[in-house]
């Protein structure tokens, strides 16, 4: 199982100073997230990290009632992808 770390504005895993995997969120006012940004290293790639990443931010949003406005171009092709996710799409 994958430990998925929190630090302000995103989601990752690694260390705070050496990120090998992370979403990156922006607070936009009206309980409002914004994912601008998913990144994997190439050693963690093909692993579903970004998956497991983007299935974090969800429960997150879902924990403190937000919704989510996935501008990533990863984040929201796996919104496309799973539409139990719609509950948190803004």
């Amino acid at each position: 199982m994958l430990e998925i770390k929190q630090d302000g504005n995103s989601f990752y895993l690694g260390e705070a100073s050496d990120k090998t995997a992370e979403i990156h969120f922006v607070p936009n006012g009206n309980n409002l997230i914004i994912v601008d940004h998913t990144f994997v290293s190439e050693s963690l790639r093909g692993q579903k990290v970004g998956d497991a990443l983007v299935k974090r931010i969800v429960e997150y949003a879902r924990e403190e009632q937000l919704k989510i406005l996935p501008l990533c171009p990863f984040a929201k092709s796996q919104f496309d992808r799973h539409p139990d996710y719609h509950d948190v799409l803004a």
